[in-house]
């Protein structure tokens, strides 16, 4: 059985990532190691952490992907789970991503969708069905394969360890789930497991203002990925790899090879 890592990104969050860990304590399938990636928090986050039993790392450059990336890298599980503070993973969460991660298709990256709470009935609409069922929706159509939702996911050690020197790591202004799925390499694949499910907090969707600056970064984010690896390139990559062929046929696609930006 392959071991599970859970890295989750924390910054002043103590509150959100008590009840992140209690979740997973409780989980159907012990996660094998829990890393808790402090960026600067001032609040109780690193006592929190500490007294759940989890593993703290210190990423001192601010933001999410260097937060992410520094997690990845002292993780020692074969697969790297993938969590926020505000993700609420149900019990058995682990235990599916394990069944699905040892599958025979052995898929590289395993990903799911998230089931909002808090807000009102209308900030969960527009969260679910207009941030992140777009999300899937029209970048699916970019990459050609599904996307990658950073709030839930799981990725095998052994495939970032030939991704972690191309994504862009030390920028905080791009979305890191964006990223990762946009530099997959061809023989890499993304399956999306609409059983897979976690709770995530529709806080970031509370106000008009923080939608507009989310959809601001997730386009500043597609423009910098869209410069850099156009998409007709990525999908001629990937159809001119070996061993891709019906890929579409058995329901998922391959990623495709990093550019070095």
């Amino acid at each position: 059985m392959s071991t599970i890592s859970v890295v989750i990104p924390c910054l002043d969050d103590a509150e959100y990532l008590a009840a992140c860990l209690a979740a997973l304590a409780a989980q159907t399938r012990p996660a094998d190691e829990v890393i808790v990636v402090d960026n600067g928090s001032t609040d109780d986050s690193v006592a929190v952490a500490l007294a759940a039993g989890a593993t703290v790392v210190r990423e001192p450059l601010r933001g999410i992907w260097p937060a992410t990336a520094a997690g990845f890298d002292a993780a020692t599980g074969d697969v790297l789970a993938r969590i926020d503070t505000d993700s609420v993973p149900p019990a058995d969460w682990l235990e599916r991503l394990g069944h699905r991660m040892q599958a025979t298709d052995h898929p590289t990256v395993v990903t799911g969708p998230g089931v909002f709470y808090g807000g009102n009935a209308v900030v969960r609409w527009v969260a679910r069905y207009l941030y992140i069922g777009g999300y899937f929706w029209a970048i699916g159509i970019v990459l050609g394969h599904p996307p990658i939702f950073g709030s839930n996911y799981g990725i095998r050690r052994d495939a970032w360890a030939q991704l972690r020197g191309v994504v862009h790591r030390d920028r905080a202004d791009v979305h890191d789930d964006l990223d990762l799925a946009w530099r997959l390499r061809p023989d890499m694949t993304v399956v999306y497991e609409r059983s897979l499910t976690v709770g995530v907090s529709a806080r970031p969707f509370a106000t008009w203002a923080d939608i507009g600056r989310r959809l601001r970064m997730a386009f500043h984010t597609l423009g910098f990925e869209w410069r850099r690896w156009p998409p007709l390139e990525r999908l001629a990559e990937r159809r001119n790899a070996p061993g891709q062929a019906g890929d579409e046929l058995r329901g998922q696609v391959d990623g495709e090879s990093p550019r070095a930006a």
